[in-house]
């Protein structure tokens, strides 16, 4: 599925909110990106920002899976947004 990049926003903010909500992995994202709590409100809207949610997110495939499951989604799903969102084209070496 290709995803739009108003889809791809709208799903990464989901992982946001997820991520959000999440109170063992919001200190690992706030301290691997440096970012405080404020800036989750204030860059919400920021394209840039959600691509660096959903890199964080697609780290860990346990991640992937838990935040699928809650939101009903495909496990490919975040990468597939993440790959609309600035920033986000993948990169072949061969």
């Amino acid at each position: 599925m290709l995803f739009s990049a108003d889809a791809a926003e709208t799903l990464g903010l989901k992982a946001l909110a997820w991520l959000a909500g999440n109170d063992e992995l919001l200190p690992v994202f706030l301290g691997a990106t440096g970012a405080s709590e404020a800036d989750l409100r204030e860059q919400a809207a920021n394209p840039e920002f959600l691509g660096s949610v959903l890199d964080f997110l697609t780290m860990d495939d346990a991640w992937v899976m838990q935040f699928c499951d809650s939101a009903g989604l495909a496990y490919d799903q975040p990468m597939q947004a993440r790959i609309a969102l600035p920033g986000g084209a993948q990169v072949h070496w061969t």
